[in-house]
């Protein structure tokens, strides 16, 4: 880029477009990483993915390799996945239990699950050398930052910015009604994930989430099918269809009744999708839900907690939160064009099997690679970002409501549901962390 960065950043983001560079450049993308997912907090795991001393989980912050582990006195840590002697990586699987250590598989050198420095190979070679085994530098290095909110474990890589609650702002209703939704007031992780690398860039994902005019252009055929059954199971039974089949089936409203959703912005680039899709049918695993609920909480504040129509939240620039199904896919862009997306679901704690059922349906028919909505998702990812690589224009158009939206203390509210309020709120704060502390 020419000129003074900042000035090069804000020139690609007006108030109702977006340059494609944004999407496209790899030199954008490397400051991306620099200055948003390597400096900001980014989401590592859930607490219960590491139960027990010594066991680990890989994964990114950004290009970091990073491990989440917890020590012997039950403190989660997370440390850069690197031995400090030769650079190695300490631990290429992507989960597992190390033992009482971490041992270097190239010369042994070993580090206890704080990642502090416990013993080297032939140390008496080091004597009248510069090495100290007290020196931090000869130990595994940590996050600059971590912090747990109700389990979920977010790092950053740098000793600058707001604490993680600070940071959250409007988006910790997400870990909030997940939680809440549990009578025992945790969930935990069910081990496994959907893993899918997308061919496009890390900003399409996130842009689509809440974008409500797509649904029932995307996933017409898709929803459309789900209601002949729906229909079909009626008509033969007399009763409501299954629930599940309305995950799909819903995707077919009219544009007028996604217009009635509700969108907005929070400090920091956070976004939430209010008003979709009711899940209390009065059937009998809702019914003795509620009623292990009122058990724990009690009448009234069981009827706030699931009072709540929190459908979507996205903790930019590093989450996809579905609360109320327990759903979370977790962002981890790899270049310019290619992005992992981590697919998770939890359990509620003391909550009945049926309620897990339920979210594991709605994990399988909705985001699960297999399923026909994520695959249309996928293709018109790819097409936009194909496109874009293109010179068939430079510009992609968030116009729909622009300048329309009120807002008030840093919060935006969009003015109708389909509004693309969301994607310009993203974009505006992707400009100010990219050009914080630039050359101006």
């Amino acid at each position: 880029m020419d000129g003074s960065i900042a000035g090069d950043i804000r020139a690609l983001v007006e108030p109702d477009r977006v340059h494609r560079k944004c999407y496209t450049d790899p030199d954008i993308f490397a400051l991306e990483m620099e200055r948003i997912h390597e400096k900001t907090w980014v989401y590592v795991g859930h607490e219960s993915q590491v139960k027990n001393p010594g066991d680990y989980y890989t994964t990114l912050i950004g290009r970091q390799p990073m491990i989440m582990t917890r020590a012997k006195d039950g403190k989660v840590h997370v440390l850069y996945n690197r031995c400090p002697h030769r650079g190695a990586l300490l631990c290429p699987d992507r989960h597992g239990n190390t033992g009482q250590t971490f041992k270097c598989s190239y010369h042994a050198w070993r580090f206890n699950l704080d990642g502090s420095l416990l013993k080297i190979p032939v140390v008496e070679q080091y004597e009248g050398t510069r090495f100290d085994p007290k020196d931090p530098q000869f130990s595994m290095k940590p996050a600059e930052r971590v912090e747990s909110y109700r389990g979920f474990v977010f790092a950053s890589l740098s000793h600058d910015g707001p604490d993680l609650k600070t940071h959250l702002s409007g988006a910790i209703r997400a870990f909030d009604d997940m939680c809440d939704r549990a009578p025992e007031g945790e969930v935990e992780v069910v081990p496994n994930c959907f893993r899918i690398i997308q061919k496009s860039n890390w900003k399409i994902f996130l842009e689509n989430q809440l974008d409500a005019l797509h649904p029932s252009v995307t996933h017409e055929s898709s929803g459309r099918a789900a209601r002949e059954v729906e229909q079909d199971i009626e008509k033969r039974t007399g009763k409501k269809a299954p629930l599940s089949y309305h995950y799909v089936s819903a995707f077919t409203e009219p544009f007028f009744r996604w217009d009635t959703l509700n969108t907005m912005g929070f400090p920091n680039g956070h976004c939430t999708l209010e008003g979709y899709m009711g899940l209390r049918p009065k059937d009998p695993d809702t019914l003795e839900y509620e009623a292990v609920m009122h058990k724990h909480y009690g009448k009234e504040r069981t009827e706030e907690i699931l009072g709540v129509n929190l459908h979507h939240v996205l903790v930019y620039p590093c989450l996809s939160v579905q609360s109320p199904l327990q759903q979370l896919r977790a962002v981890r862009p790899l270049g310019p064009d290619r992005t992992l997306t981590e697919i998770w679901h939890f359990r509620l704690k003391g909550a009945p099997e049926a309620i897990y059922r339920r979210s594991l349906d709605y994990y399988y028919l909705v985001n699960a690679p297999s399923t026909m909505i994520n695959a249309d998702d996928l293709d018109n990812f790819w097409r936009c970002h194909t496109g874009l690589a293109s010179q068939g224009g430079d510009w992609v158009s968030f116009h729909r409501n622009a300048g329309q939206d009120p807002h008030k203390d840093g919060v935006y509210t969009s003015v109708t549901g389909m509004s693309e309020l969301p994607m310009r709120h993203m974009m505006k704060a992707w400009t100010e962390y990219m050009t914080q502390g630039a050359r101006r």
